[in-house]
């Protein structure tokens, strides 16, 4: 799956163009190195985001095949 795509599904962004944006600036990171929207992300992949006043980084767990359920959402990463 597609970063800006994952970051969107699982709610870690709300819209996938503000996540192609924020990924063309330079500010989402995949293990270590910067990341384009399309980078394609597999099981076990490190993503950190820069934010405005703080970073998040994120291990992937899961790939989901379609959307998730907000519910779910939470599902498909792990807070490191």
């Amino acid at each position: 799956m597609r970063l800006d795509k994952f970051l969107k599904v699982s709610r870690l962004i709300k819209r996938r163009t503000v996540a192609n944006s924020v990924s063309e600036a330079g500010k989402i990171y995949v293990n270590g190195n910067p990341a384009k929207p399309a980078k394609q992300l597999k099981v076990g992949d490190i993503i950190e985001i820069e934010y405005i006043n703080r970073k998040e980084k994120v291990e992937v767990l899961v790939i989901p095949e379609g959307n998730v359920s907000a519910q779910d959402a939470d599902s498909l990463y792990k807070m490191i």
